[in-house]
């Protein structure tokens, strides 16, 4: 019999998950991480749960501990408080410091889920780990979920693609309402408990509060990034992402304004008004640090730059150092720091880290009709079109 180590959360997935393997005859043994210390972290201010009788973490580990003891395995427990300061939250923090948007899930799954939590199911005699992730492998390559409202393998792109080899994925080919389903057939106390939220292990916090425990706060002026107007005050570059139009407090504008750039070296916020701005768009970027999770090179395939954002159709070109060029459609808000996943079909082909955003205002189309070649010169920003040449 082969034995798997499962991560076990606390939550109904990984608690389902382990339901469907102990169901397929595997030796199952749960693993539950701690990986978030409040008070040796310092995460006080922002923190709403300062005043439970129970922190969320050991409220966790109890419902996991309750769960494996209706299903029948046992739990161990490890804790990577260290670990992922090291390798996630410094990550983070040092990323928003350089203006940038971080992703500290993906760095969680690369650092702690599928390396550190490997070793340690190996220490435990596992064959194979698994957790709840909604993700499937196919012939060993990382793909899509069924579900495809809550697919997470955007969140897994940054995994070195030799881990997989060992990996199971219980959730894969069943739903969200399929998981609580069977939980409430097994009578779990997790069956309803809602999912978890916010920073990968440390959860719902206020998040200018929870930054202002580690960096600090630096105010100064939001300008229009077109005429050059003061249009208001910011109270840190840290907690603003290009695209975000809440949460500025800009009076006496008719339309939405939207983060578009931050200059880091004036402290400026720069803003754009409207939805259809030309600072908010672009179609080409570089990504850095591209971790390929098969052998396939495609010219053309689907990029993702965020959870949950519909595919974007793109071009590659393959640099050297595992960095790419990408042009793809008009998108909005794409970002530097965001992790980039790219995708043929459903098969993951990996991620990157966003390095560079350009806004290509040339594009030029080559068309073939009748024997005869029009050279079409497309200006994106004035919508001018005109013919270049007539062979």
């Amino acid at each position: 019999m082969k034995t798997v180590v499962i991560g076990m959360s606390g939550g109904v997935d990984s608690s389902v998950a382990a339901i469907k393997l102990k169901n397929d005859g595997y030796n199952v043994i749960g693993l539950f991480m701690r990986n978030w210390d409040s008070t040796i972290n310092n995460d006080y201010l922002g923190n709403p749960n300062l005043n439970n009788n129970i922190c969320p973490q050991e409220q966790d580990y109890n419902d996991a501990l309750e769960v494996c003891r209706k299903i029948n395995i046992p739990l161990h427990r490890v804790d990577f408080v260290k670990e992922y300061w090291d390798f996630v939250f410094t990550y983070f923090l040092d990323e928003l410091k350089k203006g940038r948007t971080p992703n500290p899930d993906v760095m969680c799954n690369k650092y702690i889920k599928f390396d550190l939590f490997v070793k340690k199911a190996k220490e435990l005699g596992a064959d194979y780990i698994a957790t709840g992730h909604y993700a499937k492998l196919i012939d060993g390559k990382l793909a899509k979920a069924v579900d495809t409202n809550k697919d997470q393998s955007y969140f897994l792109a940054y995994v070195n693609r030799d881990v997989f080899r060992d990996v199971l994925f219980p959730l894969g080919e069943i739903t969200k309402p399929e998981v609580r389903k069977i939980a409430h057939e097994y009578g779990l106390i997790t069956a309803e408990k809602k999912d978890s939220t916010g920073i990968c292990f440390i959860g719902e916090r206020n998040f200018t509060k929870f930054l202002e425990n580690y960096l600090p706060n630096i105010p100064g002026d939001i300008v229009n990034i077109d005429t050059g107007e003061i249009l208001g005050k910011h109270i840190g570059l840290m907690y603003y992402t290009i695209g975000q139009r809440r949460g500025l407090n800009i009076g006496g504008t008719k339309d939405r304004c939207f983060v578009v750039k931050k200059d880091l070296d004036k402290n400026i916020l720069y803003v754009a008004i409207g939805d259809e701005n030309k600072y908010l768009y672009s179609t080409s970027c570089i990504i850095e640090d591209f971790n390929f999770l098969t052998d396939e090179r495609p010219n053309k395939c689907k990029c993702k730059f965020r959870y949950r954002q519909p595919d974007v159709n793109t071009k590659v070109e393959y640099l050297d150092n595992n960095m790419l060029k990408l042009d793809y459609v008009r998108t909005k808000a794409v970002t530097e720091g965001q992790v980039c996943v790219l995708y043929d079909g459903d098969i993951c082909l990996g991620g990157g880290i966003i390095k560079e955003v350009k806004e290509n205002n040339y594009q030029f189309f080559f068309f073939y009709f009748e024997s005869k070649f029009y050279y079409l010169h497309f200006y994106l920003d004035i919508k001018l079109v005109y013919m270049v040449k007539y062979i």
